[in-house]
């Protein structure tokens, strides 16, 4: 065989042999969020919402960044869900239909802009690094999920995939990070 065929074989084995490690991380991504659907679809409450599949993908794609900690994420989200559901509380949104349904107002937009100030805040008081906590805090201070159930189901649902992707991950020998990262 010719140095230039031998070359291309090698490329092609060193491609082949990344494709199953990509599919494995496809696999725990899709059986964490089918997991939450699932349970959604039997609870009829919504265990999938937008900031669940970005923690899903920092997840499997990033396991070893502080995003990705079990502790971070959890308080990440946990933060996300108090302080907006705060903001809504101060700006008297409570019970105000969903931004996505009424459009904006003053008040919303104050809401929004101060739940992920205020989140950023805590987030770093806590040293509990997780940016998908912005989009937390905005689905509840924006109204798309903020009643009791709705914000329960949202720890649910993150507690759920954190345990999916761990089972997922000692199953197949991998670690996640127990702290802050690497």
């Amino acid at each position: 065989m010719a140095d230039s065929q031998r070359g291309a074989v090698a490329g092609l084995r060193r491609r082949a042999a990344g494709i199953a490690p990509t599919l494995y991380l496809v696999a725990v991504a899709a059986a964490a969020l089918t997991a939450c659907g699932l349970v959604g679809l039997a609870a009829s409450e919504p265990w999938l919402f937008p900031s669940l599949g970005p923690t899903v993908m920092v997840l499997v794609e990033r396991p070893r960044a502080a995003a990705a900690a079990p502790r971070n994420v959890l308080l990440g989200h946990l933060a996300g869900i108090a302080v907006g559901w705060l903001c809504l509380a101060l700006t008297g949104l409570r019970h105000a239909p969903p931004a996505i349904t009424a459009g904006l107002s003053g008040g919303r937009i104050v809401a929004a802009v101060l739940s992920v100030a205020l989140t950023i805040l805590v987030l770093l008081a806590v040293r509990a690094p997780h940016a998908l906590a912005g989009a937390t805090t905005l689905i509840v201070s924006l109204g798309i999920l903020r009643t009791g159930p709705q914000l329960l189901t949202i720890v649910l649902a993150v507690l759920a995939v954190l345990l999916v992707v761990w089972l997922l991950d000692l199953a197949a020998r991998t670690r996640m990070p127990a702290a802050g990262g690497a």
